[in-house]
């Protein structure tokens, strides 16, 4: 039991009631949570893109110039590969053989690093695995379910535009018609505007009221609603409606349509933000010390690759070299350096 005389007395806590009833109907208060989760998420991945972006700068201002070694040393291996398919020197076998060496390349150019080496692999791919071949533009007729054109982020580093760029060509139809609905419910609520102004002007409208009291109010709020709509302010328009509660069951479904377009939303925001997290461009990297070491073993794996590619390169500068090379890769069990 505290002692009364204490000089640390027991602080004194008073009881407050802070459950309140919800106001409006059950599709306004649904409404308004699918306002308030959308903007928390909003600002989530506001705060998370912005920590991605340091975290990516950081990334390669350390690494990017040892990987940029590794790239130019792996893009000179095409000369003397391509060189030497062209001469009578090597077998039928060993033609086989430098063909999967340039494939192989070319994937672990566009896969590691980025690159686009579709060119290549177009070229060499075996016959019935080679992507089609581009076809002029008034003859292509695009699917119905075909992805969109991709746009790169010019943000990003060049590395990282093309490895976005190959993940959008690698993307499933599944996942393109999912993004594809996504984006037509987000669209439909963005072009929606319109339709809550006049839902609102019809509830607020000054000239609708009567009573002088309550036409000032409406008037002031009427301001706002028009404010937002010129604006093009759609989450104010949705949080001026959320406010205003709904008189029938047709209003209510109104609500109930909205509410479903913002969960979809929803949905596609946590996406962006797990894309973000835990994507391949992804940098959830260690912090102080444990990251200071993995950039520091990262730039030196980084530095002995490009400096073997290069000596690989050298061996390859003649035909006896070459044929070592692809000797000791089939020793080794590789199909590819």
């Amino acid at each position: 039991m505290k002692n009364p005389d204490s000089a640390h007395p027991d602080r004194i806590t008073v009881p407050v009631l802070t459950t309140e009833l919800p106001t409006g109907t059950l599709a306004q208060q649904a409404f308004r949570q699918a306002i308030l989760d959308v903007e928390n998420l909003r600002e989530r991945l506001r705060d998370l893109r912005a920590e991605q972006a340091e975290a990516r700068r950081r990334y390669w201002q350390q690494v990017g110039p040892a990987a940029t070694a590794v790239v130019a040393a792996r893009h000179a291996l095409y000369a003397p590969l391509e060189e030497a398919l062209l001469l009578s020197y090597f077998s039928r076998l060993e033609e086989a053989q430098i063909t999967g060496v340039i494939l192989g390349n070319a994937h672990n150019l566009e896969d590691r690093f980025g690159e686009d080496e579709a060119a290549i692999i177009r070229k060499y791919a075996p016959a019935g695995h080679r992507p089609a071949a581009a076809k002029p533009a008034a003859e292509r007729k695009k699917p119905a379910d075909s992805a969109p054109e991709f746009v790169p982020d010019p943000t990003l580093p060049p590395h990282e535009q093309a490895a976005a760029a190959a993940r959008a060509r690698r993307k499933t139809k599944a996942q393109r018609q999912q993004e594809a609905n996504a984006q037509a419910d987000q669209k439909q609520l963005e072009t929606n505007a319109k339709t809550i102004y006049r839902q609102l002007a019809r509830t607020h409208h000054p000239d609708l009221e009567r009573d002088p009291e309550k036409q000032a109010d409406k008037t002031a709020q009427m301001q706002r609603i028009t404010e937002a709509y010129e604006a093009d302010d759609l989450y104010t328009l949705l949080q001026l409606l959320a406010e205003s509660a709904p008189a029938d069951a047709a209003a209510d479904d109104v609500l109930a349509r909205y509410t479903r377009a913002l969960l979809q939303q929803q949905i596609q925001l946590k996406q962006e933000m797990n894309e973000l997290k835990y994507g391949p461009n992804g940098f959830a990297m260690a912090s102080g010390k444990k990251q200071e070491l993995e950039l520091r073993q990262l730039k030196r794996d980084l530095r002995a690759e490009a400096e073997y590619v290069q000596h690989i390169d050298r061996m390859m500068s003649d035909a006896d070299g070459l044929r070592d090379v692809l000797r000791q890769l089939a020793a080794e069990g590789l199909d590819s350096i």
